[in-house]
């Protein structure tokens, strides 16, 4: 636990008791000193019984040591569980010796009848005591309707949601919208009330007139834009497209990238770093870490702290602004604007993110752009998998970009390949990260589903908007 600044210590009560809710401590700086203190009590010789003599006392003290660390237990300790189970007369009976196996059993143990008994996964959300402040009614504006209550929603909502009135469009529609919805309009008006939003909405009017297909991320490495005043911006200039070989990109109103053979530079590639330690690294191995982990799972009982606001010497030379150091503050020009990696694949780079969606005109390598080009001038159909582009070509794509990546991995950590053997003959296949094996993938090309593999970065996105 020491060596992970971001773990609390666990105290339980009942070690051996699978079923006991520890009490947590936090972490904290400290910079005290540990001490030895002794008590030498020297008692004096009693000459006369009637008079009593106080024994003489004399304390040592020595200093250990430093102590930087201390763990504080602030939470409350009441959240225990037992296992019980209650009689019909009302007796408590104990469930331990039914439910835990503490020795090799036989088919019996497993096959005896029992109460259910299910242990909640989680006491509670906090262990310290919070004020709950109860709030009023809210009181909405004029012509407020609660909204509809459905099988998707059988709680419903406390508040409607923010519309941001952005059209969809699924690959079988036979119409693409040529124009905004009034409503998205009003919405960017409302907020366009400065020349730098007017600036931000002529900039991505360019973009959409030198490219009439984009990726939000590529918007955002290309303009400076607050985040906010992008999902209204979006709307009023582009429709999203839900299915395809255009999914989760915008595309330009009036522009049907169905009916343009050009357009196959525009469609997307749901990339994913491809590890197995079959191939000589694994997950754990991966310079790009995920951004999640079931490793790292930390309870939800966790006392959230403020970071240290501690100045150190530079920052005092450097002088201190209102958001820190005064060399830390971005321009406002590009306070928004990511990296060209968000969405630009280039060779000999890895990219940002376990899982990529990239435009096929963005993966800037030779190679890949001839397996891309392969059929210029001949395209005679656009399919709801491979779009303009000859079957499989994602696959290629993958197959090559993985490839390029495991040269980077093996250049950087050659320790890693030191004890694997592998047929390099350019041909090598990796595994997905998910470990599915070629017949998988042959399997998954018969079933295929319109957007498989990317339905819930779409859904994060398409939330936004609706």
């Amino acid at each position: 636990i020491y060596a992970d600044p971001a773990k609390r210590l666990e105290l339980y009560f009942r070690p051996k008791d699978p079923y006991c809710h520890p009490v947590c401590a936090n972490r904290f700086p400290t910079s005290t000193m540990l001490l030895r203190v002794r008590r030498r009590t020297k008692k004096k010789q009693q000459l006369d019984t009637e008079e009593q003599i106080q024994p003489e006392v004399q304390f040592e003290m020595e200093i250990l040591g430093i102590v930087t660390t201390v763990y504080k237990f602030q939470g409350m300790s009441d959240f225990q569980y037992l296992a019980m189970h209650s009689s019909p007369d009302g007796k408590q009976i104990s469930m331990y010796d039914k439910v835990l196996m503490l020795k090799p059993e036989k088919e019996e143990f497993f096959n005896k009848e029992l109460p259910l008994y299910i242990p909640p996964p989680i006491f509670s959300r906090l262990d310290t005591p919070v004020d709950y402040f109860y709030r009023p009614d809210i009181q909405h504006r004029e012509g407020y309707n609660n909204p509809q209550v459905s099988g998707e929603n059988l709680i419903g909502l406390s508040r409607a949601r923010r519309p941001h009135n952005a059209i969809f469009v699924n690959f079988d529609d036979e119409e693409i919208p040529t124009k905004p919805l009034d409503a998205a309009v009003q919405n960017w008006k409302k907020v366009c009330t400065n020349p730098v939003d007017k600036k931000v909405e002529e900039e991505l009017r360019k973009l959409f007139e030198v490219r009439p297909v984009w990726s939000r991320n590529a918007v955002k490495a290309n303009i400076s834009v607050h985040p906010d005043k992008l999902k209204l911006l979006l709307p009023y200039l582009a429709y999203y497209m839900l299915t395809g070989p255009w999914r989760s990109l915008w595309v330009r109103f009036g522009y049907d990238p169905r009916k343009h053979p050009e357009a196959k530079i525009y469609q997307v590639l749901d990339f994913r770093i491809r590890c197995g330690m079959k191939y000589g690294y694994a997950a754990t191995d991966m310079p790009v870490k995920a951004k999640r982990s079931t490793y790292n799972y930390s309870l939800p009982i966790t006392v959230k702290k403020q970071g240290s606001h501690t100045v150190s010497v530079h920052d005092l030379k450097q002088g201190l602004g209102t958001a820190g150091t005064s060399g830390a503050k971005k321009h406002p020009s590009s306070r928004y604007k990511l990296k060209e990696s968000i969405y630009i694949f280039r060779e000999g780079a890895l990219p940002p993110y376990r899982q990529m969606f990239y435009q096929l005109c963005d993966l800037n390598v030779e190679s890949l752009q001839k397996i891309i080009h392969r059929n210029d001038g001949t395209e005679s159909e656009c399919t709801e998998r491979d779009g303009w582009c000859l079957a499989k070509t994602s696959d290629d794509l993958r197959d090559s970009m993985s490839l390029m990546i495991k040269q980077i991995i093996r250049s950087t950590r050659p320790a890693l390949f030191s004890n694997t053997t592998s047929n390099e003959d350019g041909k090598e296949q990796l595994a997905y990260e998910s470990g599915e094996d070629e017949d998988d993938e042959e399997e998954e090309e018969e079933d295929f589903k319109p957007s498989d593999g990317s339905e819930n970065e779409m859904e994060t996105e398409i939330l936004d908007y609706v």
